[in-house]
């Protein structure tokens, strides 16, 4: 039986991807949920699963513009490669004739539901790091996906309902960090009249789109203030090692960052809602964005539900994320679905700049470079690692006195990390 395998639902607003390559050849045998194709729209590059295992034969070409609900391949399903035997030597023939036997039907290699090595293969990898971190047997949580796929939601979902005590036979490897790719720009070529025109991407139309839409649609103000670092710096500089002993993974700013933005936005949650018509939309959740620059554009990867997040889990997420921007495969579930975000053009050495909103976010923070400045503390001149931090809002619905505090408040956390730990 042949099974259509047709574009996705690539999210909202999005109708068409372009069909970047194949990752398997016409005739080639196929495992469920296997990747078929790489699928480029404005926001990111998907995978299109396998609905069934079978045969692939691909409807449509590498560069191709496809439309959601088009069908790109057909899998016959169940049909199973055949083995190849090898013949010994011819045996003279004698006049007793010899039983045929049919081609040897050989399925391929079956996981050991045993191995959860293998088995966490076949999830996401935001999927993998959830089930590895929680020790959770992946057959015991309900799947919601798309073909039954389960979704970091779905693990999420499972975890709140007090199941985190489910443990796998034995412990699930550590997912394996994917390859860093090397890109870079492709050498401008200029005319005679020493001008270079070169097609705009997709996810660049989509970040100018989404730049202007944020201007016309909200009325953007930022509030600025400062803040003394050097508890946080002598805080990590003190634990860092242990804690890349302990959890593999290394001890950043971000998540000081990232945790005091969740305690801030508990005191004034209409930074963390949104205008929805005459509609305000809470959150009872922060879905934190943290924007990250590429050589093919901005992205805003997401960590969901950061609220119950260790600082080692979001240390972990990122670098995860990290990975997948720099590979260009981020999911649209970890690009869709943010109520706040974090830029540090810090990173690139900016002392001060006042960010875009992310529609239809109402709150942006912007991290700056850290530097050393004479600063009065107790009445006397110390030499401090200061940084200026910036909160662009949406003035339709937070007003000034909200703004300001939530700096404020922002600023003792980290001021006195603490604080962090006590919730206070």
């Amino acid at each position: 039986m042949a099974i259509d395998i047709a574009v996705p639902s690539l999210g909202e607003s999005i109708k068409q991807a372009l069909l970047v390559k194949w990752h398997k050849a016409a005739g080639d045998y196929v495992n469920a949920d296997e990747p078929l194709c790489e699928l480029e729209t404005d926001k990111a590059n998907v995978d299109v699963p396998a609905a069934s295992a079978g045969v692939l034969q691909p409807l449509a070409k590498e560069g191709e513009q496809v439309a959601v609900g088009q069908v790109i391949a057909r899998i016959e399903a169940g049909v199973a490669p055949v083995k190849t035997v090898t013949k010994s030597p011819a045996a003279p023939k004698t006049p007793t004739p010899a039983l045929v036997s049919p081609p040897v039907i050989t399925p391929p290699p079956a996981t050991k539901p045993s191995d959860p090595a293998v088995a966490l293969q076949d999830y996401s990898p935001a999927v993998r790091v959830l089930l590895q971190e929680h020790h959770l047997n992946p057959k015991t949580i309900p799947a919601t996906g798309p073909n039954g796929r389960l979704t970091a939601e779905d693990v999420q979902a499972y975890l709140a309902k007090g199941n985190g005590g489910v443990k796998a036979a034995k412990p699930l490897p550590p997912a394996a960090a994917p390859p860093v790719a090397a890109t870079s720009e492709p050498p401008l070529v200029f005319d005679a009249d020493g001008i270079c025109r070169v097609a705009m991407s997709k996810i660049r139309k989509r970040i100018a789109q989404t730049m202007v839409q944020a201007q016309q649609t909200a009325a953007i103000l930022t509030t600025f203030n400062e803040i003394d670092l050097t508890q946080v710096i002598e805080l990590r500089g003190k634990y860092k090692d242990r804690f890349q002993e302990l959890y593999g993974v290394g001890l950043g700013f971000m998540s000081f960052f990232a945790r005091a933005v969740v305690l801030s936005l508990k005191e004034f949650p209409r930074i963390n809602a949104f205008i929805d018509g005459d509609d305000i939309v809470y959150h009872n959740h922060v879905n934190l964005g943290i924007a990250v620059s590429t050589e093919r554009g901005l992205a805003v990867p997401v960590l969901r539900n950061i609220q119950t997040m260790s600082f080692a889990r979001i240390e972990t997420e990122i670098k995860r994320l990290a990975g997948a921007v720099r590979d260009g495969k981020l999911s649209l579930e970890e690009l869709s679905g943010g109520t706040f975000t974090i830029t540090n053009g810090g990173v690139f050495g900016s002392l001060l700049s006042t960010p875009i909103l992310n529609p239809p976010q109402s709150g942006i923070l912007g991290m700056h470079a850290i530097q050393k400045r004479p600063v009065v503390v107790n009445d006397r001149i110390e030499i401090r690692a200061m940084m200026y931090v910036a909160l662009s809002y949406d003035h339709r619905l937070v007003d000034g006195r909200d703004s300001v505090s939530f700096l404020v408040r922002l600023k003792q956390y980290l001021e006195d990390p603490a604080r962090l730990m006590l919730e206070i």
